[in-house]
């Protein structure tokens, strides 16, 4: 949803620093791995210690890396496929970070364990939306869209976590649990675009033979 609505407005603000770090001699693989990097170690450092006013916030600062490597592709005219698939690699190494980190935190310092399970949900079904697509995409099929992509699911959780920080009560089980269900609907919108997409694949099949 918001890869559809946001995006212009994203790309007038990453496309200038993307052809900065082009001149500079700065590679898009570069800044995914360093974006990766610091994702993780923010996730799992911060969390799980319960900070979680400064914690989104770090978190936040290096996943706008992701923004400004695909802005230094289309500085560069060209992305590679291997770029392609590290970038891939990379966001589900830093997604399951973040989950992973909140989850610990529930069933450590914060106490939360009904909370963890959502934490859980929303990690396991995260990794299988992203993995219909690829597996989708790589049979020749469609499977776009849905109720929560990644920027969806990344804005819900750290906005829940940070407002948790702040002391307002309930925000981070309203984010996750949410998440949780729109992502198990994601999951099955997602099963049923690529159903129609294989049923006109084998209508036009039928049809050219």
């Amino acid at each position: 949803m918001l890869n559809v609505f946001a995006r212009a407005g994203v790309n007038r603000v990453t496309d200038p620093i993307g052809r900065r770090l082009v001149a500079l001699g700065v590679t898009p693989d570069v800044v995914t791995v360093v974006g990766t990097i610091g994702s993780v170690a923010a996730a799992l450092w911060f969390l799980p210690r319960g900070e979680l006013v400064v914690g989104p916030w770090i978190i936040t600062l290096f996943v706008l890396f992701d923004l400004v490597d695909g802005a230094m592709a289309r500085a560069r005219g060209y992305s590679t496929a291997f770029g392609g698939v590290l970038d891939s690699v990379c966001d589900r190494v830093a997604d399951g970070a973040l989950f992973a980190g909140l989850a610990w935190w529930c069933l450590g310092v914060g106490q939360e364990r009904t909370l963890g399970i959502a934490a859980l949900i929303c990690l396991v079904a995260g990794q299988i939306t992203s993995y219909v697509k690829a597996r989708a995409e790589a049979a020749g099929l469609r499977a776009d869209g849905g109720l929560v992509e990644r920027a969806e699911r990344l804005i819900i959780t750290l906005l829940g976590t940070f407002l948790q920080g702040v002391g307002v009560p309930y925000a981070l089980s309203v984010a996750l649990w949410l998440l949780a269900a729109l992502s198990i609907v994601t999951v099955g919108q997602r099963v049923v675009a690529v159903h129609r997409s294989a049923q006109e694949v084998d209508r036009a099949e039928r049809q050219g033979s």
